[in-house]
């Protein structure tokens, strides 16, 4: 499911990814940690895709820069972010973009 339409004037973090073939653990803590920023002050929702050769795409929508750098700074998100840089991921990307406005089309109104 696609996040909904938010008007614009917020923030989106673009986290692209190649896991490593080992990922033990790696589901259980994805799903916590898509729980907690759910919880986690200026989130406003996210996408996320991943293909059978594992490449994947996370987009989160915060309301504030500084709502992404609390996020960042969070003691077990920043656990989770070492077991991926050590353990899940081959490489990846982050990219942090200003949303100036966004628009869809839906296909059943």
């Amino acid at each position: 499911m696609l996040s909904n339409v938010l008007g614009g004037n917020y923030y989106a973090v673009i986290f692209t990814s190649k896991k490593a073939v080992s990922d033990a653990g790696y589901s259980d803590t994805a799903t916590r940690m898509a729980d907690k920023a759910s919880s986690h002050p200026g989130y406003l929702g996210h996408e996320s895709w991943r293909n059978e050769q594992g490449f994947g795409v996370t987009i989160s929508y915060w309301k504030t820069l500084k709502d992404i750098s609390n996020w960042k700074k969070d003691q077990e998100h920043q656990e989770a972010q070492n077991l991926g840089k050590n353990q899940w991921y081959e490489q990846y990307f982050i990219r942090v973009c200003r949303v100036e406005y966004d628009y869809s089309h839906p296909k059943n109104p």
